[in-house]
């Protein structure tokens, strides 16, 4: 089948497709003599795995380390539990960062009047360091924000 078909069949869209086989996380697929990618069943189900652990926030690396356990028959099951715990690990942590976040944008909400008047305390905090110090630099994606909640 070709990228559309495959792309159908997995619920993986064509661009995702491409990259993972750049990324390795697929073999290349065979071409065709028209020089279309051809798929096939096996293909299908790599990408519908390849989904699913996408869906569970798993990285590309850690997705490549999971499918690399999935076709050792080998394995330990240890193995791969490890590797999902150490990801619930990392999944609790952006669930604090995010409640940190939400905390603070709540907080700075509920000390804004919310009126025609210019002055908001929303924009003072994103605008502050620390209460009425500038900002030096942007903060990194899920950083600090143990300042905003002043």
């Amino acid at each position: 089948m070709n990228i559309g078909q495959a792309a159908e069949a997995s619920g993986v869209s064509a661009k995702m497709i491409r990259y993972y086989e750049q990324t390795g996380l697929i073999p290349k697929a065979a071409r065709l003599e028209s020089g279309y990618r051809d798929y096939d069943e096996a293909d299908i189900h790599r990408l519908r795995f390849i989904r699913g652990a996408r869906d569970l926030g798993f990285t590309v690396e850690q997705i490549g380390a999971l499918l690399a356990l999935w076709s050792d028959r080998g394995r330990a099951s240890a193995d791969v539990k490890a590797l999902a715990l150490g990801h619930v690990d990392a999944l609790k942590q952006k669930q604090a960062e995010i409640g940190a976040m939400i905390a603070t944008l709540e907080n700075l909400a509920k000390r804004c009047h919310g009126d025609d008047r210019p002055d908001c305390p929303i924009i003072d905090g994103l605008a502050a360091d620390e209460a009425g110090a500038p900002r030096r630099r942007a903060p990194r994606r899920f950083g600090k924000v143990d300042a905003l909640r002043a």
